[in-house]
Formats: structure tokens, sequence, C-alpha cells
């Protein structure tokens, strides 16, 4: 097989072997249910194991240890979250929430649903860097608000919020306050003590961990109702088999992941930036310049198509990802790079480079490189960059 450079690790991450090891016995080995101090002897260390991965995960967030339920993934905790406070406080409090226009699918499609069945949803403007306008984020809420869902780092562009501030003025306001850290969990500090923040989504897959785990943080006292039936698992928050493998190995991967890890990733993106801004002409970063997730470069081409791109990279074996409209199921071109102001061609034209553990500076390098020999010749045959001549 050719060499691959991968860089869509924000979309998924290569397991870590030592994850893959950890999660071994737990297949093999201890691979009966979760089951309480009087059931058999195979269940009982299963039930440890998963309670104490998620003690680990706790800590990581400086959480207590029930104060964090597992889920299925980021999907799963963003639903959890926002549909299960909805159930929760709808009838009680208020039918309003307020989410960013940039979220990712799982907080847009949650709000887009409970819209259906009569909330009140308000979509909050964002700046030309994603970051969300505060003073409009007070303006929108009234009495009837029960919960702000604003995410921390942001999955296309890598914007960081100032979680502190969102938090103290939901938390002043009487709202709950959710966010998505998918794609900044152990990757930017976020520490539950110092941010007033209720409800957290976090999920292994962006950080070398297992695929179909996940985790929601849920601050003691939060008001949320379950919204999956099927079992009592989770302190009674959702139905389904526990994943125990995935929750062992979901908490090795986050203890994995070092401060060094994160100043090496760092320094690849500065260095994919600069190369590109130094070598390629007509390109505009999207997303603020230091205030973004370690891992994260989004560039937008002019003149060309991010499809044409990142299909030509492929031929060279880099994968990375487009915000196209011909690469989203939807049809849509990016729902960020439009929040953000940007208009279709800029949409049309971005590229993701997103980093990870396994990722080198020599294939930082390289990948710019060839990046700049593809749009170079993709210029040349395309329309627009006809027309700029």
């Amino acid at each position: 097989m050719e060499k691959v450079y991968y860089m869509d690790n924000a979309a998924a991450t290569r397991l870590d072997e030592a994850v893959l090891e950890a999660m071994r016995p737990f297949f093999f080995e201890t691979y009966s249910v979760a089951t309480s101090e009087f059931g058999y002897s195979l269940g009982i260390e299963a039930r440890d194991a998963m309670e104490d991965a998620r003690g680990r995960l706790a800590t990581c967030l400086g959480a207590d240890h029930d104060e964090f339920i597992f889920t299925s993934g980021s999907a799963e905790s963003s639903n959890l979250a926002i549909k299960g406070v909805a159930k929760a406080l709808g009838e009680k409090k208020g039918k309003h929430i307020i989410v960013s226009k940039i979220e990712d699918f799982p907080v847009l499609y949650s709000a887009r649903t409970l819209e259906k069945q009569g909330f009140k949803v308000d979509y909050l403007n964002v700046d030309e860097f994603g970051f969300v306008d505060m003073e409009a984020l007070e303006k929108l809420m009234t009495e009837e608000t029960i919960l702000v869902s604003i995410q921390h780092g942001n999955q296309e562009i890598g914007t960081v919020q100032d979680l502190e501030k969102i938090g103290a003025l939901c938390r002043g306001k009487g709202v709950l306050f959710h966010t998505d850290a998918t794609h900044s969990f152990t990757r930017m500090p976020l520490d539950v003590r110092k941010v007033p923040v209720d409800l957290v989504t976090v999920s292994a897959h962006t950080i070398h961990g297992p695929k179909g785990i996940g985790g929601l943080y849920i601050r003691k006292g939060t008001a949320i109702s379950k919204i999956m039936d099927g079992g009592f698992q989770e302190f009674d928050l959702r139905g389904g088999m526990d994943n125990i493998p995935g929750a062992v190995g979901f908490a090795k991967a986050a203890e994995l992941v070092t401060v060094e890890e994160n100043r090496r990733l760092r320094e690849m993106r500065d260095k994919i930036i600069q190369l590109v801004f130094d070598q390629i002409p007509d390109v505009i970063l999207n997303g603020h310049p230091s205030q973004r997730t370690p891992q994260n470069a989004n560039i937008t081409f002019h003149y060309v198509e991010g499809e044409s791109i990142t299909l030509h990279l492929d031929m060279h074996g880099i994968a990375v990802s487009t915000g196209s409209a011909c690469f989203s199921r939807s049809l849509e071109a990016s729902h960020v790079i439009a929040g953000i102001g940007g208009d279709h061609e800029r949409a049309h034209g971005s590229i993701r480079l997103t980093l990870g553990r396994f990722n080198t500076m020599d294939e930082a390098v390289f990948v710019v490189e060839t990046l700049n020999k593809v749009v170079e010749n993709l210029r040349k045959i395309s329309p627009l960059g006809k027309e700029k001549e």
C-alpha cells in the first residue's frame, strides 16, 4: 500500500495501538455485560472497568465521577443534552433555546427538530472569525430561555469560543449552557470547576480512540430527561448495551494526549499556514489566526473548487476535506463559511487540514508543496482562474 498522508483527523483518527491493547481484554476475557456487586464475577469485573474509565474521563474535565455518562458518540451526547433539557424544562420553564449558526449538525438538527415540536429557536450570528456576538446573545435571552448551546472548538474552522464569558452570562440569567467540545477535548483546557458550563459533549473518535463511544458531562442538579428508552443504563439516562471496551479505550485515549503533543500539532498547523501563504497567492485563512484548536488549518483557495483540490491531492495519497457542496450529502456548501460571511465561492474553494498524533512536520511540508502544484495546475484550467487572468 502506498503511503497515505492523512490530514482529516477532525473526521476520524487512527486508533492508537496502546488504546487497542487496553481494550483487547474486554473483547476476549472480560467480555460480559456490567453487573452489580450481587452478580457474577465476570460482570463485576466489567462494571469495575467501566466505572474506572468513567472516573478517569471525568477527571480530565475536572468533574465528579457521577457527572459523566457514556454515549455512542458526540451525536448522541448533543442530542441528549439539547432534547433532554427541552423535555425536562419545556413545559415547566419555557420553550426557547439559542444555538450559534456554525454549530455541528447534531446541535443544529436537534434544534430544528425542537422547532417542529413547538420550540422557539434563535440562531446566533458570529463575526468574521466565528466568534459569537455576546451582546446579541444577551438580547436574545428571555424568561422563556432554557438552554444555550455554543461549541468550544469549531469542527471546520477551529475557532475556540470564550466559554467563561458565555457561561457567566448564562449563569447570571439562570439559563443552562451546553458546549460541544468534540474537537477541543484534551486539545484545549476545559475545567468544569472553573468554567460555568452545565453540559459538555466529548467523543473518542477525534483523539485516536475507538469510534462509537462518546460522553456527556452533566453538572449535578442539571434538569435533563431521558430521550432513548431500552434500559436503565448510565444513571437511567439512556438505554442500550454498555460499550465497555469503548469506555476503556476512550479513557486510555484521553490520557495519552499530552501538552507536548498539542504543542507539536500547533507547530505543524502554523507551518502549514505559513507555507501556504508564502507559496500560494489568493488564499484566505478561515477562522481566527491564533484562537483556534491546535490541529486545525482551514484555507480557501480562490479561483478553484475545493472538490477538485481534494480529488487531485488524493491521487498523491493525501487525504483532506472540503466545504464544497459536491462533498456534502445535503448538496449545501459549508454553513460555517457562510456563517462567517463567506460567499459560495469562498466555501467551494475551502480545504480543511486537520492534524493528528501520527502526522510529522515532513508530511506537512510535503502536503503544502503538493498543494501548491495542484492549485497552480487547476487554476490554469479553471474558468474562474481564466477570468482572473
